[in-house]
């Protein structure tokens, strides 16, 4: 099925999804304002924030179809801000910018890093999540979305603790509790959740940033072990870390209109 054409207008496509794409369209939209730009999510949240540049919602139809996109569009810069453990679309976007011509920053927040003392069991995957939580079973904080929670019902001796922005689909781990919150959480905050829970381990995703590092501190502050899952593999492309990076890298490479108020 043919892809409906896109705004003829917008010339910067920001993939997010993430606090840094929000602030990078908050940028953007403050020093170039009428900018051409829109972000685009992939619709996993319910109710996303509002942004301060135009959004769409929804996929591409793979590569293809950003490829597509890209160029009814006009499209000449992709930002793509999506979230760290976003495995499929940093590919269609690396696809996609190559086969249009089309210049392509990742803008990937840094991994958190142990500190001395810290109790990390590093996994690659969420089975292997699952697996290290050890057959005795243990209050477990699962700080992994909602989307894959499935895993853990092959352990279904523990007790889980589990937060969410939206309800989950699918099979659940039959011992789970869901809290419905939507961060930041700092670190005075996550501990005495935990506490309050009489959490035995942690399971987080490598996320980076500040935004939810609380639950990093908090599992420090309480001694307690936290598995803690690898982000998957990305594309090898131009890559900065924070958005003040980003902002200099579309102004080094062009992509930035050459006056402000646009």
């Amino acid at each position: 099925m043919a892809m409906p054409p896109a705004e003829p207008d917008r010339t910067l496509l920001i993939l997010g999804g993430t606090t840094e794409a929000a602030q990078l369209a908050a940028r953007l939209a403050a020093a170039y304002p009428g900018i051409a730009a829109t972000v685009s999510l992939a619709g996993r949240t319910q109710d996303p924030r509002p942004l301060a540049l135009p959004m769409r919602t929804g996929g591409f139809g793979g590569a293809a179809g950003l490829a597509d996109y890209l160029a009814a569009s006009g499209t000449r810069t992709v930002i793509d801000a999506t979230h760290p453990f976003a495995a499929v679309m940093p590919f269609h976007a690396d696809v996609a910018c190559r086969a249009t011509g089309t210049a392509l920053l990742a803008l990937t927040r840094r991994a958190w890093q142990a500190a001395d003392g810290d109790r990390w069991i590093g996994v690659d995957t969420m089975a292997e999540a699952a697996a290290a939580l050890g057959k005795v079973p243990r209050r477990v904080f699962l700080t992994i979305g909602r989307q894959e929670l499935g895993a853990f019902a092959t352990a279904p001796h523990h007790t889980y603790l589990a937060r969410v922005i939206d309800p989950p689909d699918g099979p659940l781990p039959p011992n789970l509790t869901l809290l419905r919150h939507r961060g930041p959480f700092d670190t005075e905050a996550e501990t005495e959740l935990m506490r309050r829970a009489a959490i035995d381990i942690v399971v987080a995703k490598n996320a980076g940033g500040e935004a939810t590092i609380g639950k990093v501190m908090a599992a420090r502050r309480l001694g307690l072990p936290l598995v803690m899952v690898s982000r998957p593999a990305r594309p090898a492309v131009p890559t900065v870390a924070t958005v003040e990076e980003a902002m200099d890298w579309l102004g080094a490479h062009g992509c930035l209109p050459t006056r402000r108020g646009v």
